[in-house]
């Protein structure tokens, strides 16, 4: 299914999108240096977890809004929105005003938003796209993102410290032109039978959701892959929270080539754009070679992987050391970054696939709730026992993966799943 041959919905979002997200991460990666240096690294650890709870449960209510009101409206407003609040935070970081307040507030309420274009944005897809095409599609949206990873954090890094009013305006009127576009282009695309759920109350339907999530709890081997991911996610959440911030502090003036030279900021943003690179390149190849090893230690291998470059991360203070430790750090990523979908898939039931897909992002919502900690505990503790206690984190997340596997060995009660051991 080539690009070309795509519905009219898909189009305007893939190349909306591309420019949206490149704008965004121009400025994204650098926002836990921005908080840290306006409130102290303490403080902005507790406001990036706040900040995270208000996403978790707009994330949470973003499938039942999309359904309820429909994909067209949620992402038109959401963008809206997005754009609204990079707007107003754009003028409280310009040289009239300087409000850091306002402008977590803004962060926040942008994040929200994001919160809500997500399910929509997905539940489009899967109602006009055929099943078999469906993953070259998302495919090509996940391409997109980590295309904009790469040229974003690269622009952002060379005009972050001194620009940041005109990165936040630009990155407020690719939002607002986003939206405009949506609201002309797109059709609704929802199930008639979706209006059907307006009768439903909100309260019933969380309701309902908890009592869903509760019998996957009691899936022994699923919690495990659920708690485990968790704890592993508090290592590459950090390249957005910790890894920003312990540049700038330890990585000052440096001269790459040519009498090129760069700081902590300007360094992160190439770091970043490394990491984009890498996971546009080599993610399906990687996949591949992976699917030859069984993935019980494909699971294991990676959070070991990650626990050893948390260690390194904290010996490391030039920007090739950092440039080298990246790397490892992207093949943890990329040794289960195919594997994952595939393994819940075969871990549900298939009358209860969708729920089990929903509570698998928990590893993520919940990861990046509790990962702003290691703001406050640099503080507490200092940059190398932080770095250590995450990797320990992941070594954690190792074990229960070992243990994960052995359940389900032990699980006669399933017989019909078959994980590869």
């Amino acid at each position: 299914m080539r690009i070309r041959d795509w519905d009219h919905n898909l189009k305007a979002r893939l190349y909306g999108e591309a420019l949206m997200n490149t704008t965004f991460w121009m400025f994204f990666p650098f926002m836990a240096i921005y908080f840290a240096d306006s409130f102290g690294k303490e403080t902005a650890s507790m406001l990036l977890i706040v900040s995270q709870l208000f996403s978790v449960v707009a994330n949470l209510m973003g499938g039942y809004c999309a359904d309820v009101f429909g994909r067209k409206r949620m992402m038109v407003l959401s963008a809206y929105g997005q754009g609204a609040a990079f707007f107003v935070f754009a003028l409280a970081s310009s040289p009239w005003w300087s409000s850091p307040l306002v402008g977590f507030l803004c962060f926040t309420f942008a994040g929200i938003c994001v919160a809500f274009y997500w399910p929509a944005s997905q539940a489009m897809v899967a109602d006009i796209v055929p099943e078999k095409d469906r993953s070259y599609v998302f495919a090509v949206f996940y391409t997109s993102v980590n295309i904009s990873v790469v040229i974003g954090p690269t622009v952002g890094g060379l005009f972050y410290a001194d620009h940041l009013f005109w990165l936040l305006l630009l990155a407020a009127c690719s939002c607002l032109t986003m939206a405009a576009v949506l609201a002309r282009r797109l059709r609704e695309t929802a199930p008639h039978s979706a209006g059907g759920r307006r009768t439903v109350p909100w309260l019933r339907f969380w309701r309902e959701q908890i009592g869903q999530y509760a019998v996957i709890v009691r899936d022994r081997t699923f919690f495990l892959f659920i708690i485990a991911g968790v704890l592993v996610a508090q290592t590459f959440m950090q390249l957005d929270l910790l890894l920003p911030v312990y540049m700038k502090e330890m990585l000052h003036k440096e001269t790459l080539w040519a009498g090129w030279t760069v700081d902590g900021a300007n360094a992160f943003g190439l770091l970043i754009a490394e990491n984009g690179l890498l996971v546009a390149l080599c993610t399906v190849m990687m996949t591949r070679q992976m699917a030859r090893f069984s993935e019980r230690w494909a699971f294991i291998g990676s959070a070991v992987l990650y626990g050893i470059t948390m260690w390194l991360f904290s010996q490391t203070s030039s920007f090739f050391g950092f440039a080298a430790v990246m790397v490892l750090f992207t093949l943890a990523e990329l040794m289960t970054a195919g594997l994952q979908q595939s393994f819940v898939s075969r871990l549900a039931p298939e009358d209860m696939r969708g729920q089990y897909f929903a509570a698998a992002s928990l590893r993520f919502t919940i990861g990046r709730m509790v990962a702003p900690m290691s703001l406050a505990a640099a503080t507490w503790v200092g940059y190398t026992w932080t770095f250590v206690g995450l990797g320990m984190l992941a070594l954690a997340s190792a074990a229960l993966y070992a243990w994960m596997f052995h359940q389900a060995r032990q699980q006669t009660e399933r017989p019909d799943i078959s994980l590869s051991q």
